[in-house]
């Protein structure tokens, strides 16, 4: 079969964003929004869900994914008013520092609840929904390269991302004869509003972005951090038509760090190194 440019398109299809009040999720929900879907945006934050969501016309549904009451209400009102989701986007997350020695049993719960719990939550309420009214669909992870790369002091968040992308497979191979597809997107670093304030204190706007590209451009061999642009092109991709036998799959959407593994850029001659001289 040939290929052809409307075959990227999303239009009409009904789209949830998790986490879409700001950052990747807000450039994905805004991406899918672009290329024609209906989107609902479930977001902790009312303040972000809905400022985002009048922005790019979706509809808001304060949401705490984590909660899997809160979840079923958010996918009754996205039907209620949209009709049923064919793609999920599973973009909420968070983190904080974790040392093994130092982690709580309460900071491991919390870790695992933000980043990979609500995964199974609204993958698995998703799907059931599909399979009874026998809709094909593309279910989307995002994840990070913490989830296949060593983490010091991030042990909890790294191993939670790491069970994203092994859920990932497994959701695939067990939704596959029912026509859904399930994908993951492993983004390193990506101008967010939380990195461009990693360029300094006082630091906003062009002139945090700024710094902040300079700071992490050696690290990475495409020379700069990612754009959230760039992750929801690739979500964009994985949704439509253009992805019809991908699935089990995490995409590395990173400039190539991943690839890398440990090589960079010396800051004085600009040639590859391995670890420090």
């Amino acid at each position: 079969m040939a290929i052809a440019p409307a075959d990227i398109l999303l239009t009409d299809r009904v789209a949830v964003v998790t986490g879409g009040g700001a950052g990747i999720g807000r450039g994905i929900a805004s991406g899918f929004a672009a290329f024609g879907a209906r989107v609902a945006i479930w977001e902790r934050n009312p303040d972000s869900c809905a400022r985002t969501a009048e922005e790019i016309g979706a509809l808001a549904i304060p949401t705490d994914v984590r909660d899997s009451d809160q979840v079923d209400a958010a996918l009754a009102r996205t039907m209620a008013e949209l009709g049923t989701p064919t793609i999920l986007v599973n973009n909420a997350g968070g983190v904080f520092s974790s040392p093994l020695l130092d982690t709580s049993e309460n900071g491991w719960d919390a870790l695992y609840r933000a980043n990979l719990r609500h995964v199974l939550l609204c993958t698995q309420r998703v799907a059931r929904q599909l399979v009874a009214d026998g809709l094909p669909g593309s279910i989307i992870a995002v994840t990070s390269i913490e989830g296949v790369r060593a983490a010091p002091g991030y042990a909890a968040y790294a191993a939670a991302k790491a069970g994203v992308i092994n859920y990932t497979k497994t959701a695939a191979l067990e939704l596959a004869p029912h026509g859904i597809r399930v994908n993951a997107i492993a983004p390193d670093i990506t101008l967010t509003e939380g990195l461009a304030e990693l360029g300094g204190e006082g630091a906003t706007g062009a002139s945090a972005a700024t710094a902040a590209t300079a700071a992490m451009g050696a690290v990475v061999p495409w020379g700069r951090p990612g754009h959230v642009d760039e992750t929801a092109s690739t979500a964009v991709f994985l949704a439509s038509d253009m992805s019809t036998y991908i699935t089990g799959q995490t995409l590395h959407v990173d400039g190539g760090t991943h690839a890398a593994g440990g090589w960079y850029h010396d800051a004085q001659t600009g040639h590859y190194r391995l670890g420090p001289s």
